[in-house]
């Protein structure tokens, strides 16, 4: 274990999940880092690939929604009064003829029960920070045509993969094959992750630059009240150690020892089976003391 060193180096966040209550159209990322700067634009490779209601791939498209704010932005969205945003986009979308396809088309979806499996990779800064995939990139009066309130958002989903770097033998990555179903329930899922630098230094003396992870899981669910719609939440922080794993050969004189353990074992073993077959044989045909008498 050391201090970790890297400067001005990218993390990798590979998202592979599943939302099968939630259509393409509807869901987009949202990322941000502590220092209010994104980006993520630079290397997101991010695609979504529309599901039918039995999980069977129908198509595919580019994420071009990324969600991209500052910080006060975001939080101002949030607290924004929620008259006054409705008129706004009211103004903007409320006779609108492709906002009108657009609630046509997803309501549609939704009543298919179309799914949405979202997966690619983020580059961020080596920063604490968040990223999280909802329906946030929606405007407030469009949500609420569609789904006629937050808490008819379900954000089931199913976490097929999430790391932080490449896989080397032996990494657990604690998020994989998760799976979270909502029935008849709604809210926000958040994920709290810890970072953890790893480096992994093969025989070969290549090394593996990468990165392993804990998780501390909490959901809370959405009451009629709530101005916030439902959304799955990865909060990541990294940890300021980096560990080294390091592949090693065990040295010809270790090889010898075990060889000569093993060997003694061996020897000791039949020994002692040598034995107990001679005493059991002797007793069986040793004749008995009647027998001798008669």
């Amino acid at each position: 274990m050391s201090v970790d060193l890297k400067r001005g180096e990218t993390l990798p966040i590979h998202i592979n999940m599943t939302f099968p209550a939630l259509p393409c159209d509807v869901l987009s990322v949202d990322a941000i880092d502590m220092s209010g700067k994104h980006e993520v634009d630079l290397d997101t490779n991010i695609w979504k690939l529309r599901l039918n209601s039995y999980g069977h791939i129908i198509g595919t498209e580019y994420l071009t929604d990324l969600v991209e704010k500052e910080h006060e932005e975001h939080k101002h969205d949030h607290n924004k009064d929620h008259k006054d945003d409705i008129d706004e986009k009211l103004h903007a979308f409320g006779f609108d003829e492709d906002a009108e396809n657009m609630i046509k088309k997803v309501k549609h979806a939704l009543e298919s029960g179309e799914g949405c499996r979202v997966y690619g990779v983020l580059d961020v800064q080596r920063v604490a920070g968040n990223f999280h995939i909802s329906v946030h990139g929606l405007n407030i009066y469009v949500a609420q045509m569609i789904f006629g309130g937050a808490k008819n958002v379900n954000v089931s989903h199913v976490i097929h993969d999430l790391s932080f770097g490449p896989k080397y033998p032996g990494i657990h990555n604690p998020l994989d094959g998760t799976v979270r179903m909502l029935h008849d329930t709604s809210g926000t899922f958040k994920y709290y992750i810890k970072i953890v630098p790893t480096e992994y230094r093969y025989i070969s003396k290549d090394v593996l630059p990468t990165n392993q992870f804990s998780v501390t899981e909490y959901f809370s669910t959405i009451n009629e009240f709530d101005r916030t719609w439902p959304a799955v939440y990865f909060l990541y922080d990294l940890s300021p150690i980096t560990v080294t794993i390091k592949e090693e050969r065990r040295s010809f004189l270790h090889l010898i020892t075990r060889l000569c353990a093993v060997l003694g074992g061996t020897f000791a073993l039949t020994g002692m089976l040598d034995r107990w077959m001679y005493r059991l044989l002797e007793a069986l045909t040793k004749p008995s003391a009647r027998s001798v008498l008669r």
